[in-house]
């Protein structure tokens, strides 16, 4: 992460706390106090061409970030929009942000016919926790990356044998490229598996495999489908696993042209077609400060 100079650190900092859930979420009700403070702080350090609307201001701010401070918003949006987005266009894919396995969190998930769980570290992030994290995304995805620094690629070549390593260079072409790709896996564990599904997946689950549900009630029915989960062969427990999760059907609504500063933050907060309409609709308001 090239923090720019040191000077413009404050701006830079500003900049980014404008991708945040709470300021989407500010912008969804029509309120940039928040944003017009930071115009204000640094009226004298931006364009003339980034003040004419909000929607100019955010398009400013981000290619500033993504030049001189890749946050980890900026390389999940960038990952995003740079390298899933082609693969939706190429599959029923569904991408999830933050998907919880046990303990740990993954930075997105993406399932087609393939889990696969992406680990992004910044420069300034450890790899302290990271032995466990990606024990945990094997047990239940078929495929897990990590997304790196291409500086600091000597620094978890290590891991190479366990997992796909994708670098990112933001002075390059294409941002991102394969260093190797990841062991396919299917070694499901079905007990972190059952903490995944919710309660009508599983049974639906155990409906399909074995054509019907047996007796059950409310307070037994958890111990009742994990026994007849476990006995269902991997390979086959993979597919009805991957199923169950499409059939969520978030509304994928990201771009690689229009408002593509927004995936990320769209995905975040998991909005409806709708909600990312009026989003746009009010950044495009004239700033008045």
């Amino acid at each position: 992460m090239n923090s720019g100079n040191q000077k413009d650190i404050n701006l830079l900092r500003d900049y980014s706390t404008i991708f945040t859930r709470s300021e989407a979420l500010s912008i969804l009700k029509g309120d940039f106090k928040s944003i017009d403070l930071k115009i204000n702080r640094h009226h004298k350090k931006i364009p003339n061409s980034a003040l004419n609307s909000y929607s100019s201001f955010l398009k400013h701010s981000y290619k500033v970030l993504e030049k001189h401070y890749q946050n980890e918003y900026v390389l999940k949006n960038s990952f995003l929009t740079n390298w899933l987005i082609k693969e939706l266009g190429k599959s029923d894919s569904i991408i999830f942000n933050e998907f919880r396995i046990g303990r740990s969190v993954s930075d997105l998930a993406m399932f087609n016919g393939v889990s696969k769980a992406f680990e992004i570290k910044t420069e300034f992030d450890s790899d302290q926790r990271l032995k466990v994290q990606i024990e945990n995304y094997k047990e239940v995805f078929n495929e897990t990356y990590l997304i790196i620094p291409k500086s600091k690629l000597s620094s978890y070549r290590k891991y190479s044998k366990k997992v796909g390593i994708i670098l990112f260079d933001f002075q390059s072409k294409d941002k991102f490229e394969f260093f190797n790709k990841a062991e396919y896996r299917e070694n499901l564990k079905p007990a972190i598996l059952m903490q995944i599904l919710n309660t009508e997946e599983y049974k639906r689950i155990v409906k399909n495999y074995y054509g019907d549900l047996p007796k059950m009630n409310s307070f037994n029915q958890y111990k009742v489908c994990f026994k007849l989960i476990k006995s269902i062969p991997i390979v086959r427990l993979n597919e009805m696993y991957l199923e169950e999760i499409k059939r969520r059907k978030l509304d994928q609504i990201l771009s690689a042209h229009t408002y593509k500063e927004l995936n990320q933050i769209c995905l975040a907060l998991k909005l409806k077609k709708k909600e990312k309409k009026n989003l746009i609709e009010n950044l495009k308001q004239p700033i008045q400060i």
